[in-house]
């Protein structure tokens, strides 16, 4: 599988969290079994996504871990 199909995965679940899901912007960056998720939000939507002491932006990296390891692939999220 190719790490693009994480992206539904992280648009699929930022959009339950914004106010404004048609400013999610979501790229990603392939380097051997390497994957970057570059994650865009809303700036007033900003503190939805990282979540009360970044618990929810570090849960959204745990289950992108979770899916890329089923994939044999590192995954990392960078939340602008």
């Amino acid at each position: 599988m190719e790490s693009q199909s994480l992206e539904p995965l992280v648009d699929y679940i930022v959009k339950w969290l914004v106010d404004e899901p048609d400013a999610i912007e979501i790229s990603s960056e392939t380097e051997a079994d390497r994957v970057l998720i570059q994650l865009q939000v809303d700036e007033g939507d900003m503190g939805r996504i990282i979540g009360r002491e970044g618990r929810l932006a570090t849960n959204l990296r745990t289950l992108l871990s979770v899916a890329g390891h089923a994939r044999a692939q590192e995954t990392s999220l960078e939340i602008r």
